[in-house]
C-alpha cells in the first residue's frame, strides 16, 4: 500500500499541474473558513509562489502521487542542524479528508528520521490545518502572531521527534 504512495522531485515543468492543485485546495480552505470563493499566499494562483518557494535552492520540493497520479505537493528545508521546516504541503481537493496527508506526513517523517524538530505556521483562520497538524501530526502550538487578525493571524507549529 506505501508504494502508491510516494514523493517524486518536483521540477519547473510541474509548474502548471501544480499551480492547478495549489489553487483548488487554497481555494477551498478560503471557502470554508473565511466564506470567500478564493484566496491564498501571495502568486498561489498564477506559479509565482512555487517559482519562489519549490525551486528555491535551500529547499527541497516533491510531488505527492497516489496510485499513479499527482495529487499535491511537499516544500520541505532540510537543515545541517535537524531543525526542519515544512514550509508547504498541500492535497488536491478531490483527494482530501480521505487520510492521505497523515500518509504523507507520516512518509515525510520516515524519510527523513534524523530530524530533532519539525517547524512549520499555518494560518489562524484554517481550523482544519490546525486539526490535522496538532491532532493527527503531533504538532504543537508554540505562538501565535498577530493575533485576533482574521487575515494575518499565523500559528507557529513545532514536533519535537522523540530520541
Amino acid at each position: 500500500m506505501e508504494q502508491e504512495l510516494f514523493f517524486k522531485d518536483f521540477e519547473e515543468s510541474d509548474i502548471t499541474l501544480q499551480t492547478q492543485i495549489m489553487k483548488r485546495a487554497f481555494d477551498e480552505d478560503s471557502r470554508r473558513h473565511l466564506n470567500e470563493e478564493s484566496g491564498g499566499p501571495e502568486g498561489y494562483d498564477n506559479g509565482d509562489f512555487l517559482r519562489k518557494w519549490a525551486l528555491h535552492p535551500a529547499s527541497m520540493a516533491f510531488n505527492v502521487v497516489f496510485k499513479g497520479e499527482i495529487i499535491g505537493l511537499i516544500n520541505l528545508w532540510i537543515r545541517p542542524d535537524r531543525v526542519n521546516m515544512l514550509g508547504c504541503m498541500y492535497i488536491d481537493t478531490a483527494y482530501q479528508d480521505k487520510g492521505l496527508g497523515k500518509r504523507v506526513w507520516d512518509l515525510v517523517e520516515k524519510s527523513y528520521p534524523d530530524t530533532k524538530i519539525w517547524r512549520t505556521e499555518t494560518p489562524g483562520f484554517s481550523k482544519r490545518n490546525h486539526n490535522f497538524y496538532v491532532n493527527k501530526c503531533g504538532f504543537h502550538v508554540v505562538r501565535i502572531d498577530n493575533p485576533g487578525d482574521l487575515r494575518e493571524e499565523s500559528y507557529q507549529l513545532e514536533k519535537v521527534m522523540e530520541k
